[in-house]
């Protein structure tokens, strides 16, 4: 058995955003959002870069594919926690995105007892996490005192914003059908 290399390039920027969530919520409070917003621009940009240098270096790995995901689903629950007590998002919006990522998780602990791996991400699903995590930051650029930086940034954030969270919800359903689809075959072939 191959064993794969852990201590990767990918792996070390999954690490280091997740380390940045530390940091989020120190800047909100003392209401730094300039230094907030740049920490999730970073962050953004370590999650595309990522995936690309796993790819190109053949440096992906079983860490990497569970990591990744793991840290945008954190990043967007510490994101949306911090925009309810900014009141930048309604709390409806809120209940249905973590409902969303609850069914799934869900979801992945039934395929795991039917020893099925983890939904294949689609490139939906990655533009979706994409509109999000460059959303969530244009949105929270409208807390900003300058006129002109707020009224554009709620334009292009909720413009990404709707868009994200529409094609959340649609590889919501999208993997929560796959998921159950693979159950079926499982079980239908152990009758």
């Amino acid at each position: 058995m191959k064993r794969e290399k852990v201590l990767t390039v990918p792996n070390a920027l999954s690490l280091l955003r997740l380390l940045g969530i530390g940091l989020y919520f120190p800047l909100i409070q003392r209401e730094q959002f300039g230094f907030a917003v740049i920490l999730l621009f970073v962050a953004g940009a370590t999650d595309y870069l990522d995936g690309k240098i796993a790819r190109a270096f053949n440096q992906s790995s079983r860490l990497g594919e569970l990591l990744d995901p793991a840290v945008d689903r954190l990043y967007i629950v510490a994101i949306l926690i911090s925009f309810l007590q900014l009141e930048l998002i309604s709390s409806w919006l809120v209940f249905g995105i973590v409902l969303r990522d609850l069914a799934l998780g869900g979801m992945l602990i039934v395929m795991k007892r039917f020893g099925l791996p983890p939904f294949q991400v689609t490139y939906l699903g990655k533009a979706a996490t994409f509109n999000l995590l460059y959303a969530f930051p244009l949105l929270l650029l409208t807390k900003m005192e300058e006129a002109w930086i707020s009224q554009g940034a709620f334009i292009l954030g909720w413009a990404f914003s709707i868009w994200g969270i529409g094609l959340y919800f649609v590889t919501g359903v999208s993997y929560g059908v796959a998921g159950v689809r693979a159950i079926a075959q499982v079980r239908n072939s152990r009758l």
